[in-house]
């Protein structure tokens, strides 16, 4: 036979796009169209309805960026129309086909009640099938003028409200009355199919022949100038070649609905409600008309504001949920970043997603449902065991630059051991369409085949795009059982795990360690004021639920704040999520961000504050948040504090006759304590920091040397940094000024200032009495475009790895690039500390705020050394063109000599500062006596009972042995799970292996 398939598909491709795609309408008719456009914010429904109209025509622009126009849509089904499947279609403008990222609408009946969503692929509203001839037709769009922000990364003014402008957006282009042939649309549906299957298929195998002849007998049925009359005998000629079931060997795909929607991006976190709103009303209206739907949804943050603002879609939810078309996953309150939140942070995730899809809905989520955050902190398999989750779903990995993941499907295990079923869909997408292309690479590049013979495949647009669609689901009908393609099965995703792990779970490889993603590495320094709004009202919340507890246990006629506490544990969880505290937002998000972590802070400490007010006045005492004793310079004297208590300012200065010394010469400062000799020369740098108490040199070069690098990443602009910036470095070493501007006895300061570009930095390094670090207090006015601004410090420590806060402990990574897998790990992610040893010594660096580092090995005339850099300041333009330019203050600090326990207790100690107050000294309310197991969390348990809950956990990586000794009389001490549910009763001690988090709850006497 003569090979003549190019021209067959031609012929069908031609058919498709010039004959039947447009034949699926067989007839349309125009509405009328009224409009008004809301002045400011978004309105209820409620509101719109009581507005005045105005006509409008189609071909009329409107819509300046980020506004909300109403429209009245009116009209009549034509008597003719009768029995006939009638349907709205509207088209507000849409520039393509991409949904999720410009204009989107919701449709309301006359009365208000919400219908669904209209979106690029997915545009229709059902009237009638059939319809009732002169039925009236009068709905409501909400239409949202979200502009497309992104464009090859080119900075816009387009992504905030305040700098967008006014002129109108989009262009009307129709809202129809149309008639919907079904056979027309299934026709095009079958054919679909089948042909994106023959694409995938080798051209040796028989199967795609067949098909190919299948289509070309389909179209000599079928007549082009009257597609409807034809199309039931084209559909006839397709029958054979589509009901060939698929083979035993196929590889099997459950499918589950799913909409990825972020909760702030590319639109303000107001758009996301609305978002929300519009995709689950289409999923609801779907599932009435494909039973067999099921829509997997996580992000109790999205469900919560959907029950607030649209009651209606709130009712058709919880329906589907009882009905099983709908899936609460996920288990978290929103699908936050995974690797920069902080412990305490992350667990609350985890508590308040499992117990709002308890509370509502009864449902026991039982996976973490992250496909799309930027890596996976290795303490998320203890936290998911320690809530009841079984399994961890992600999609991200698929992105790396470097390396390719060995596995699918897999056991993950984390720092302390735990391990959780982990599966990695081979689809790499999370928005599949069910095309075949799609299929067949999830077959081809599923990583077990021959050992498990399953995947998930998650269908749907994402990002307001409407979720699945009816097309979705026809196609999936047709992909059940079908020759040549893998067998596709729509399925809850608990029912995929269970499966999997029955079949493979005993077999499966076993990763041990973080999920590093190999590409989005600037999502640790990007919009540096998220970052620190974070960090810092994590440690607020902390430190006011310590004293809130206290105060409550102590003084009967305390009220503690539950109801405060848990709406501001939800802001700070809510900005976490995965393209906001990563700084990969447009401006207005992070503008909002930081007006928002403005009030948090100021509300959580007037909670603290009334909290040590209830505890009673006194002279001045010092209060200490942290679980380990400090001694700190606090005013003009020297302080001792208990951990988790207060102690009173001493009457004198210096009891313990601890003093700094400073000596200045003509080109150099000395700064000297009980522990520290520091050296600074007359720019400005660390020539010399000495460990009095070990004899040793800690520095092999200038330390604190500012280095400024071009930051031009190829693309993705506020997500990335590309290992090409380190080529070209220029080294701040010009100072304008260096002064000694306070030299003791308690506290020695020196001021460098520096101008380079049109920025400015000072940098106030401190040394003060009885302090083991040295910190270094920077201001900086941040003016520069496109540059990454980083902090050296050249230790002269022979260190195979770095040691690296992480939640609940840390992680090891290697100092040297041997592999490509360690190579890839060029910029990595630490918390409050980052350490480097050899064998007997380490040097920790601190931070208050900053999480992006680098380590690198570095060569000298005596050695080798370690060269620890802060990753301080970005400048990129997309998708925030003014992205960190201001001022910013933050801490960080130098730790000689510190074992991995001195790494911890200053690094809680630098980030939680020492509180001045009139109370009196109060010993803790609870305490442990081994310094290697680390109170997380003190609070009272959230079922209101007045138990008391502390969080604690191993932090060194050793076994640990340790009683808690609490401040009040106890009347039981339960171990509980992550959501406080007693396990089991215990009396102590307890026995913690290494990172092991425990709970416990206390029931006072």
């Amino acid at each position: 036979m003569h090979d003549d398939r190019s021209l067959v598909e031609a012929r069908l491709e031609r058919a498709l796009r010039q004959f039947l795609r447009p034949a699926q309408y067989t007839d349309r008719l125009p509405l009328a169209l009224s409009v008004w456009h809301v002045p400011g914010e978004p309105v209820p429904v409620d509101q719109a309805l009581q507005a005045a109209y105005e006509p409008f025509t189609t071909g009329t622009l409107w819509g300046k960026p980020w506004s909300t126009s109403w429209f009245r849509i009116e009209g009549r089904v034509p008597e003719e129309w009768a029995g006939r499947h009638v349907e709205v279609v509207v088209d507000p403008g849409f520039t393509g086909d991409g949904p999720g990222f410009q204009a989107e609408g919701l449709l309301y009946d006359a009365s208000g009640v919400p219908l669904k969503g209209i979106h690029p692929r997915n545009r229709h509203l059902t009237v009638g099938a059939p319809a009732r001839g002169g039925e009236a037709v009068h709905v409501l769009l909400e239409a949202a003028a979200n502009p497309a922000v992104l464009h090859g990364f080119e900075p816009t003014h387009l992504g905030d409200v305040l700098t967008a402008g006014d002129g109108p957006v989009y262009r009307f282009a129709a809202a129809d009355l149309a008639v919907l042939d079904p056979d027309v649309w299934r026709l095009v549906l079958d054919i679909e199919v089948l042909s994106e299957l023959m694409h995938e298929l080798d051209a040796g195998r028989p199967r795609r022949h067949e098909i190919l002849r299948a289509l070309e007998d389909m179209l000599d049925v079928l007549d082009l100038h009257d597609v409807p009359g034809t199309a039931p005998a084209a559909r006839g000629a397709l029958t054979e070649v589509l009901s060939r079931p698929a083979a035993a060997s196929a590889h099997r795909i459950s499918a589950t609905g799913h909409a990825h929607i972020d909760s702030a991006w590319l639109w303000p976190l107001r758009e996301t409600v609305r978002k929300a709103s519009r995709t689950f009303a289409n999923v609801t209206a779907l599932a009435g008309d494909y039973p067999e739907l099921v829509f997997a949804c996580s992000q109790a943050q999205q469900y919560a504001w959907v029950k607030e603002h649209q009651p209606h879609i709130w009712e058709r939810i919880k329906k589907a949920v009882e009905e099983g078309n709908w899936a609460p996953v996920g288990s978290m309150w929103v699908e936050s970043d995974a690797n920069m939140p902080g412990g305490e942070a992350l667990a609350r995730q985890i508590v308040h997603g499992k117990r709002f899809f308890r509370e509502e809905f009864g449902v026991e989520t039982e996976e973490i449902w992250l496909p799309d955050s930027f890596g996976y902190t290795a303490a998320f398999p203890q936290l998911a065991k320690l809530a009841g989750v079984r399994w961890f779903l992600t999609q991200k990995l698929s992105w790396n630059q470097s390396n390719r993941m060995p596995h699918h499907t897999f056991w993950w295990e984390g720092i302390d051991g735990t391990r959780v079923f982990t599966h990695f869909p081979p689809v790499d997408t999370y928005n599949s369409q069910f095309h075949g292309r799609e299929l067949a690479h999830a077959e081809r590049n599923f990583a077990e085949k021959g050992r498990a013979t399953r995947s998930l495949v998650p269908f749907g647009w994402g990002d307001g795009g409407g979720g699945p669609t009816r097309e979705m689901l026809e196609k999936a009908r047709r992909l059940r059982s079908l020759e040549g393609s893998p067998r596709v099965e729509i399925e809850r995703p608990s029912a995929f795990f269970a499966a999997a792990e029955e079949e493979y779970g005993a077999q499966a490889p076993v990763w041990s360690g973080e999920l590093y993603l190999e590409l989005h590495r600037a999502t640790y320094t990007t919009q540096a004021k998220t970052k620190q709004g974070n960090r810092r009202s994590e440690h607020a919340l902390r430190e006011a639920e310590l004293w809130c507890t206290t105060a409550a246990v102590r003084e009967p006629s305390y009220a503690y704040p539950y109801d405060a506490l848990d709406r501001l544990w939800k802001t700070v969880l809510l900005h976490q999520f995965h393209d906001i505290l990563p700084g990969s937002s447009i401006a207005w998000v992070h503008r909002e961000a930081r007006e928002t972590y403005a009030r948090v802070l100021a509300e959580v400490d007037e909670l603290t504050a009334r909290a040590v007010r209830a505890l009673g006045s006194g002279a001045p005492a010092v209060l200490n948040a942290s679980p380990y004793e400090r001694t700190e310079v606090v005013a003009d004297a020297l302080v001792t504090v208990p951990g988790l208590g207060s102690a009173a300012v001493p009457d004198t200065e210096d009891p313990a006759g601890a003093r700094v010394r400073a000596e200045r010469s003509d080109d150099t400062i000395v700064l000297e304590n009980e522990w520290l000799r520091v050296r600074i020369d007359r720019d400005g740098l660390l020539t010399s920091v000495r460990d009095v108490a070990r004899g040793r040199e800690v520095l092999c070069g200038p330390g604190n040397l500012l280095q400024l690098h071009p930051d031009h990443p190829n693309a993705w602009d506020a997500w990335d940094i590309d290992r090409h910036y380190r080529r070209t470095r220029t080294d701040l070493t010009d100072a304008e000024s260096v002064e000694l501007v306070e030299s003791g006895p308690l506290r020695a300061v020196v001021r460098v200032t520096r101008a380079f570009g049109s920025s400015r930095i000072v940098q106030d390094i401190r040394l003060t009495a009885a302090a083991r670090r040295l910190d270094v207090v920077t201001e900086v006015d941040w003016r520069e475009s496109e540059k990454v601004l980083k902090a050296a410090f050249p230790l002269d420590v022979h260190a195979e790895r770095s040691a690296a806060e992480i939640q609940f402990g840390h992680v090891h990574r290697p100092t040297h690039a041997n592999t490509g897998w360690d190579a890839a790990r060029f910029e990595i992610c630490a918390h409050r500390w980052l350490r480097v040893a050899e064998d007997g010594y380490g040097v920790a660096v601190l931070n208050d705020s900053t999480y992006g580092h680098d380590v690198t090995r570095c060569a000298h005339e005596d050695g080798l050394g370690t060269t620890v850099r802060l990753t301080l300041l970005r400048a990129p333009h997309s998708p925030d063109p003014e992205t960190d330019l201001g001022t910013h203050r933050f801490t960080y600090a130098l730790l000689p000599g510190a074992e991995v326990g001195d790494a911890v207790a200053e690094g809680l100690a630098l980030n939680l500062p020492l509180r001045v107050a009139g109370a009196p000294a109060l010993a803790p309310l609870v305490s442990l006596d081994n310094p290697a197991v680390t109170v997380e969390s003190v609070k009272l348990a959230e079922d209101r009972s007045g138990d008391v809950v502390v969080r604690l956990y191993e932090s060194r990586g050793g076994r640990a042995r340790c009683e808690l000794t609490a401040g009040f009389p106890v009347a039981r001490t339960e171990v509980t799970d992550l959501l406080e549910r007693p396990l089991h009763e215990t009396t102590g001690p307890f026995t913690l292996r290494p990172f092991q988090i425990l709970t416990l709850r206390l029931r006072p006497a």
